[in-house]
């Protein structure tokens, strides 16, 4: 099953686990794993929780066609998407050289 998230920028990565009660803090740290075997040093910009709709940064901005949070780390040269079971969290990167 694909995230029903759209217009996600950058390299996009899928992460599928076993674990359907995957904690935040887990998740947050296996998507770090996942974007540090890309870059040595990932900048974490923005996420999403597909369980709550929660997501950060909590503003209001933006086109109005797209979720404020990917707006946010697109127009800061997000550039590496990591989804994690089908939207339940994405994280989006910025690779720092």
């Amino acid at each position: 099953m694909d995230s029903k998230i759209k217009g996600l920028p950058g390299n996009h990565i899928k992460i599928k686990t076993a674990d359907s009660n995957l904690e935040f803090t887990k998740a947050k740290d296996q998507a770090k794993r996942k974007a540090k075997e890309i870059c040595d040093d990932p900048m974490l910009l923005s996420w999403y929780r597909g369980d709550t709709a929660e997501s950060y940064p909590d503003i209001e901005c933006g086109r109005g066609d797209q979720p404020a949070w990917i707006v946010y780390a697109e127009s800061r040269g997000g550039n590496i998407t990591i989804d994690i079971n089908a939207g339940q969290y994405i994280f989006i990167y910025l690779s720092l050289p």
